[in-house]
Order: structure tokens, then sequence, then C-alpha cells
């Protein structure tokens, strides 16, 4: 295939016949590579590390924006060296995530959406991602109180997944009346709503709410699924994390249980195969910062696991670029075609070698150019 970009967009994707390659056009020799869209991470925290030394994910709880600074820095160069060009932040406490975007230093390859602060219900989880409503006010009232340039709404509806006892669900934190109004609010400003939910009463209220995506979503139910497939709702499953936790057992929660952890893995890697059957939007997602989900190359992990759930190549190629670039609002981004910017990976091998060789890259183009960012092996360049 042949590739023409001008003016940093594709102008054509043809056939190539090396007889009408005109001497004068530059021309950059990839048949011994891969090539494809950038990867898009569909739910970060840019504060957490995803390292397990217990001091150091402590510490990061209660940092400073000065102190997470050089690391937000040093996860969002993470990112995109494996080829991550495009995250979606799903909030911090301080909106550390929002205010680094405004810094000089804001890393200029990456396309970073944020949620700045999570809401959550006062005594219920949240409290590391964000904050509550005022006593005296609803969740809308609050929001509407929000002056952060923020690009999406995160809202905690459930608890976290316990790893102790398998199945346990937590009640929602608001009615479908409120995260009803906060939808409206959000969408009145140009935003979506995205929604951290497991259980399927959780998950429920928010999809009948008119949420844009479902977070996590573990044991949500096959009526869940059938739902989100009729309003077209997204669900970002993050798979990993689970996985991450049986690996680093020692490091999670006391009294946690690693056959549960594996259960709590295997039910959601069969809610993923139920959802490609339901023909649901399913957008990639890894949480990095959550314990043993590092930034970057979780990515591949997370691949790994879509292809066991029974996702082809391209379903889960798709499900890592194109519909995560749909989630985010990103129209010229996430898919090799033409009037699209020319952004793309450059994989050295075949198809085949994928998600594998997504770990170290044979370069990054972005908008038509090689990245002066990422310099590994350089390709060959013909005039």
């Amino acid at each position: 295939m042949l590739l023409k970009v001008v003016d940093g967009k594709f102008d054509a994707i043809e056939h190539y016949n090396p007889e009408i390659v005109p001497e004068s056009v530059q021309f950059i020799d990839l048949s011994h590579c891969t090539i494809m869209p950038p990867l898009v991470d569909s739910h970060v925290h840019l504060f957490m590390s995803g390292t397990i030394d217990k001091r150091t994910r402590e510490w990061q709880l209660i940092a400073g924006y000065d102190e997470l600074r050089p690391v937000i820095g040093q996860h969002l160069h993470y990112l995109f060296s494996h080829g991550v060009l495009a995250a979606r932040d799903g909030g911090d406490r301080g909106g550390f995530a929002l205010r680094y975007r405004s810094e000089k230093e804001m890393h200029k390859g990456i396309v970073l959406k944020v949620a700045g602060r999570a809401w959550h219900q006062k005594g219920r989880y949240g409290t590391l991602i964000g904050r509550y409503p005022g006593e005296s006010e609803n969740l809308a009232e609050a929001y509407a109180k929000e002056n952060d340039a923020i690009d999406q709404v995160k809202l905690v509806n459930s608890g976290l997944n316990s790893l102790k006892m398998f199945g346990r669900e937590t009640q929602p934190q608001f009615t479908r009346e409120e995260v009803a109004d906060l939808v409206a609010a959000a969408e009145l400003q140009g935003r979506k709503v995205m929604v951290h939910a497991n259980g399927r009463q959780p998950v429920r209220l928010a999809v009948e709410a008119g949420c844009h995506s479902i977070e996590h979503g573990f044991f949500m139910g096959r009526e869940n699924f059938e739902l989100m497939a009729e309003k077209g709702t997204f669900w970002v499953p993050t798979l990993f994390t689970m996985k991450a936790y049986g690996a680093n057992i020692s490091n999670a929660q006391d009294g946690a249980d690693r056959q549960v952890i594996d259960r709590n893995l295997n039910h959601q890697i069969q809610q993923l195969a139920m959802a490609k059957e339901l023909g649901v939007k399913v957008a990639m997602g890894t949480d990095a910062g959550s314990l043993g989900v590092l930034h970057g190359e979780s990515m591949v992990e997370e691949m790994k696991l879509f292809k066991k759930a029974g996702y082809s190549l391209s379903e889960t190629v798709q499900c890592a670029t194109s519909r995560g670039a749909e989630l985010l609002g990103l129209d010229d981004f996430g898919l090799l075609t033409k009037g699209n910017r020319a952004t793309f990976l450059i994989s050295r091998g075949s198809p085949a070698q994928l998600p594998r060789k997504l770990s170290y890259l044979e370069g990054i183009f972005v908008d038509g150019q090689p990245s002066t960012l990422y310099h590994k092996n350089p390709v060959k360049h013909v005039n």
C-alpha cells in the first residue's frame, strides 16, 4: 500500500505501483513493517504510577501538585513511547492532570482529555480521585459551580470490586434522577459523562440516565449489555487491573484471595465476549496507575485479554484505536483514512506479531513526520 501525505494529513491510500511514484516526491520504505493507527487509552490516572511499592503508593495519595508534576510528565512519556498518543484521564483529587495539561512541558505528541476531579457521594468510595457535593446542594447544582476547563465529567456510582468475596455488589451512590440531571447539565456544555460503576443496579441506573460510558462494569449482567447496545453506550472494561492484582497479590488489600481475583478476571473476560456478541461499543482502557498497571505498556496486556475473550486482532486493534478516538471525540484520529491526521505507529514485522511488537516500536509519525519525541531505529528515507 502507498500512503500519500500532504500537509500532515492522508491525501490518499492506494495500492503501490513503483512505476508511478514521481522522483521528486519524498518516499519512505516501510514495507518491512506494520503500519497502524495510534493507540488510545480511554482510562488512565496520571497522578498514580502503578508501582507495587506500598510507601510510594501511599505517598502518591497525599502528595501535592509540585511533587506530582514530574510524575505526570514521566507517565505521559511512557504512554507516548508505547504508542499511546491519546488518553482520557479519569480524575484525581486535586485536578492535577488538568493543571499539568496547561503547563509548557505538557507532552506535545499526546492528545489528553481530562475529567479534573470526579464526583462521588460523601462517605462513599471516590476520595482519591475527586470530591462530593456540599451538604445543601444536589449533584447537578454542585456541577453547575464547576469552572474548570474539563473535557468530560467523571462520576462514581458504586464501590470497588471485592478481592475477598466473588461477585459482591455495592449500592448506587446516586439515584437515576440525580445522574440524569448531571448528564443533561454536562451535555449543555458539550461534555460526556463517564461513570465508574460495578454491579447490576449501579450500571443500570447510569445507563438509563443517559451516561456516555461505563467504566469497569464488573458483574453488570446481560440485561445491562442489551440496554447499552440499544442506547449506544460505550464500555471501558479495564480487565488487566484484575490480572495485575493477581500477579501482585502480596501488595494488594489485606486478605485478598487469589481465587476470587482469578474468578473476577474470568467473569470479566466472559462479559467482554458477551459484549462482542451483543454489539456493545467497547473502547480499550487500562486504568493505568492502579496497582501493577503501568502507563503505556499495559495497553499490550489489555489487548492480549481482548484476544482471549474472542476478539480478532482487527477487532482488538479497533477497540484500542478508532473506538477510543470516537469516545474521546477525536474525529480525525484513530483511523488510517483519507483526510485524517497522518499520525501512525510503525511496528517491525507482520501484523501476526501484534500486540507484542507494540512494546518496542520501530517509530512513530505525527502529522506526517517522524516524531523527534520518539527515537529508536530511524526509518530509511529514499528521494
